[in-house]
């Protein structure tokens, strides 16, 4: 099969290469999906299960990307709440070859309304938000949220469940982002570049996929019993008189890591049938042209999706 494959973590992105990979088989309890689309998270290639093993041992090449939609080829023993031939969405194990791939082991059904390209935008983002918004950060209908990056993939869908919550949302980013962030469902917008992050008073709530001195700033907003989650990797700056989450992708460095949730994904793409939740997706293409899209210098606007099948 044909996978997007990685050897030296050093390369970066260049050294991305499409190659040719033995086609995975299903082990007990397991799955193999053939990909139809699949998502990536550039920070991908800074996590240490891309390079090595649970035991810490080396196991490039490895495959990259870890979000999928496709359609289930083979069981292994003991698989259950899965049939051959089912449409299916949701995150590969961290430490197993990904989704930048022809076939993938490992979800959650994928209704036959919701295309596949959405269903592999959806699941870190998705969980990202879902788990940092009400695990994490109890997110209660009548609070404030402070939600930066509004207009990127994961914050669009903060920005979206927590409105949807009922929460008042203040989005952020650059001033380019601003229609698009209300259209997401914040109430107010703040230009990071030329507005006074300080004016938007007390919040209950940060969701923080920025880091650094933004964070720091953000921190000093929030309100006595009131979270901070970060994305970013272990927090700069913690609350005064509240709780700092350290929440991420993939990491041993952090407090929580996401985690594949069935029920979760279930809600999150019952709330993209019925309108309540949109997706970000920004740009799509082949899995022979993703090395030379994540090669790209331009700014990335919402998720980068590869469509492994037309």
């Amino acid at each position: 099969m044909k996978a997007i494959a990685v050897t030296e973590q050093a390369a970066g992105t260049a050294g991305m290469k499409l190659a040719e990979r033995p086609e995975p088989r299903a082990a007990i309890n397991d799955v193999v999906v053939q990909v139809h689309a699949s998502g990536f998270v550039p920070t991908e290639l800074e996590w240490p299960s891309t390079w090595t093993d649970r035991l810490d041992r080396d196991r490039t090449p490895s495959i990259l990307g870890h979000e999928l939609a496709g359609v289930v080829t083979a069981l292994g023993y003991g698989t259950t709440g899965l049939s051959l031939g089912q449409r299916v969405f949701g995150i590969a194990d961290w430490y197993r070859d990904g989704t930048l791939a022809e076939y993938v082991r490992n979800l959650a059904p994928l209704p036959g309304d919701v295309d596949f390209t959405v269903g592999a935008s959806l699941p870190i983002s998705g969980l990202t938000a879902w788990q940092g918004l009400f695990q994490h950060g109890r997110l209660q209908a009548g609070q404030s949220v402070l939600a930066h990056g509004a207009a990127g993939a994961v914050g669009s869908i903060v920005t979206q469940l927590a409105r949807e919550a009922g929460a008042y949302v203040i989005g952020t980013g650059r001033a380019a982002d601003r229609q698009k962030a209300l259209d997401f469902g914040a109430k107010e917008f703040v230009d990071l570049e030329n507005d006074a992050l300080k004016d938007v008073g007390g919040v209950d709530l940060v969701f923080d996929v920025i880091g650094g001195d933004i964070q720091k700033r953000s921190a000093g907003l929030i309100r006595a019993g009131g979270t901070l989650v970060t994305i970013v990797g272990p927090a700069e700056a913690r609350p005064a008189d509240g709780l700092a989450v350290d929440f991420v992708v993939e990491s041993d460095r952090v407090d929580f890591v996401v985690e594949s949730d069935r029920a979760q994904l279930t809600e999150i793409v019952q709330r993209v049938r019925d309108g309540r939740l949109r997706t970000n997706i920004g740009k799509v293409s082949a899995l022979d042209d993703a090395v030379a899209t994540f090669n790209a210098t331009e700014r990335r606007a919402g998720k980068t999706v590869i469509r492994v099948r037309p």
